[in-house]
C-alpha cells in the first residue's frame, strides 16, 4: 500500500475500512482509507490538498463492483445522507444528489408528476454511479433523461458538464479516472403518479421473477455484445449456450436464474467470483468467437 499523508477533513476517515459489507458480493479486502465527506466543500478541500500521484475512488451502492481481496490502495470515497437529497427543480426536472439511490429517484418523480424516469427504479446503485456508467434497463438509459451533472475532478475542482460532455456510449462514459459526480439533473416528462407506479411495478416484478435479487451478486456481470459480433443473442444467452448455468468456482456460482448473475452462494472469496466470470468469458469466446465484456468493475489487488 501506499504510505499517505492525508490532509484534515470536517468528515470521516477510516483507515484500513472492510469493504465487504458495503458491496452486494460481500467479499473483498480493505480501502487503505474511505473517506466519507461532510459535504461538497469538505469533499473539495481534502481533494484539492491530497497528494496527486494517490488514487481516489468513488463508492456508491457497491452494487457493480468486485473488491479483490487485496484490498483498494489510496482513497476510497463514499457519499452519505448528505449527498442524497432528490428535489423537484422544475415542472419535469428532478434535483439529485450524487449519493442518492435510483428508488428513491424514481418515487420523487411519481410523487411530483414526472414521469419517464421509472428505470431508474431498477438500477441497484446511486446516482454518481450510474451517471459514470451510463446506467440503463427495460429500454432506457442515463443518456436519455440526463440534463447535466455536477462534477468534483481529481484536482478538488469542480465542473458542471452538459450532456454531449460525458461522451457516453453503451454502459459507458469519458468522465476521467478520480472525478466523483456529486448531483445531476434528469429530466422527465409530464405523467400521472399512479400510472407511474404501474410501470414500476411492472419493472418490480419483471426484475423480480428474472434476477436473483435476493442473493450476494453484483448485478449484471458482462455487457450484451453488439448483435452482428453475437448473432443477436444476449450475454445471458451466450453464458447459457456455452454451457455455464450453475457453474461454480469454490463459493462462486453463475446463476441458475440468469446466467449474466454471479453470485456468491456463502463464502466466496473475490477472488473465486472474478475466477468464474473469466472462465464464462473463456468459453463463451471458445464456442462462439465472441469476447465478453465486463460490465462490473473490479478494483484493487489480488
Amino acid at each position: 500500500m501506499i504510505d499517505l499523508t492525508l490532509p484534515p477533513v470536517r468528515g470521516k476517515l477510516t483507515p484500513d475500512a472492510p469493504l465487504a459489507p458495503l458491496v452486494w458480493f460481500k467479499s473483498g479486502g480493505t480501502a487503505q482509507w474511505l473517506f466519507e465527506p461532510k459535504d461538497v466543500a469538505d469533499l473539495r478541500a481534502f481533494l484539492s490538498a491530497l497528494d496527486p500521484h494517490v488514487p481516489v475512488m468513488a463508492l456508491g451502492l457497491g452494487s457493480n463492483l468486485i473488491v479483490r481481496d487485496g484490498g483498494v490502495p489510496g482513497v476510497v470515497v463514499r457519499l452519505g445522507k448528505a449527498f442524497a437529497s432528490v428535489a423537484r427543480a422544475d415542472e419535469v426536472t428532478l434535483a439529485c444528489g450524487g449519493g442518492a439511490s435510483g428508488i428513491l429517484v424514481s418515487s420523487t418523480a411519481r410523487d411530483n408528476g414526472i414521469a419517464g424516469l421509472e428505470f431508474l427504479r431498477s438500477i441497484p446503485g446511486t446516482v454518481g454511479g450510474f451517471c459514470r456508467m451510463n446506467g440503463g434497463a427495460y429500454g432506457r438509459e442515463v443518456k436519455d433523461v440526463l440534463s447535466d451533472c455536477d462534477v468534483v475532478l481529481r484536482d478538488g475542482s469542480m465542473v458542471t458538464l452538459q450532456l454531449p460532455a460525458l461522451g457516453y456510449t453503451y454502459r459507458h462514459s469519458e468522465l476521467p479516472e478520480g472525478a466523483i459526480v456529486v448531483a445531476a439533473r434528469f429530466r422527465g416528462e409530464p405523467g400521472e403518479p399512479a400510472a407511474i407506479q404501474a410501470e414500476m411495478d411492472r419493472i418490480s416484478a419483471a426484475r423480480e421473477a428474472s434476477q436473483p435479487l435476493r442473493s450476494k451478486t453484483g448485478g449484471s456481470t458482462f455487457k450484451n455484445p453488439a448483435p452482428e459480433l453475437s448473432g443477436g443473442h444476449k450475454a445471458w444467452e451466450l453464458v447459457d449456450k456455452a454451457g455455464c448455468r450453475g457453474l461454480t468456482i469454490g463459493g462462486a456460482q453463475v446463476s441458475e436464474k440468469h446466467t449474466n448473475f454471479l453470485i456468491n452462494t456463502g463464502d466466496a472469496t473475490s477472488t473465486e467470483i472474478e475466477a468464474l466470470g473469466e472462465e464464462v468469458r473463456r468459453r463463451v469466446m471458445d464456442q462462439f468467437g465472441v469476447e465478453l465484456e465486463w460490465e462490473i468493475k473490479r478494483i484493487g489487488r489480488q
